[in-house]
C-alpha cells in the first residue's frame, strides 16, 4: 500500500491533536470492520449568526489513513462557520491529503461523520 508524501506528513506530525477540554461539541465515529476511532472536538465562537469553529483537535485511534484524514479535517474545519464547515466532503479530504489507497477511502469518511457529529453535539446542547 502506497501512501503519498501529504498523507505520510499528517500521519508523522499531525495538526490539532489533542483534546479541548470542556469542548462545546464532540462527535463520536467509529469503524467497527477496520477498528478506527475518531473522537472530534470543537470549540465554537457563538457571537456570529453562524456559529464558528475557534478550534478543533483531535484523538483518533486507527491507521495511518485514519490519522492523517483527521489531521487533514481539522485544517479544513479550524475558522469556519458551521455552514462552510458542513460542506466538508470526505472527496476535500482525500484531495487535502492527494490520495488514499481506495481501501483507505473509509477513514476519510469517518472524519466527516465525526465533524458533523460534533456540530449535531453543540446544537443538541444550545
Amino acid at each position: 500500500m502506497k501512501y503519498t508524501k501529504e498523507l505520510m506528513e499528517h500521519f508523522q506530525a499531525p495538526h490539532n491533536q489533542g483534546q479541548i477540554k470542556d469542548a462545546d461539541g464532540v462527535g463520536e465515529v467509529g469503524n467497527i470492520k477496520c477498528g478506527d476511532i475518531m473522537k472530534i472536538y470543537i470549540d465554537v465562537d457563538e457571537s456570529a449568526t453562524d456559529p464558528v469553529i475557534k478550534d478543533i483537535k483531535f484523538e483518533t485511534l486507527g491507521c495511518a489513513a485514519a490519522i492523517a484524514a483527521s489531521s487533514m479535517l481539522t485544517d479544513l474545519a479550524k475558522g469556519k462557520t458551521f455552514t462552510d464547515a458542513l460542506t466538508i466532503t470526505k472527496d476535500d479530504i482525500v484531495k487535502g491529503l492527494g490520495e488514499v489507497p481506495p481501501i483507505k477511502y473509509h477513514c476519510s469518511i469517518l472524519a466527516e461523520e465525526g465533524l458533523k457529529k460534533a456540530i449535531e453535539d453543540y446544537k443538541t446542547k444550545k
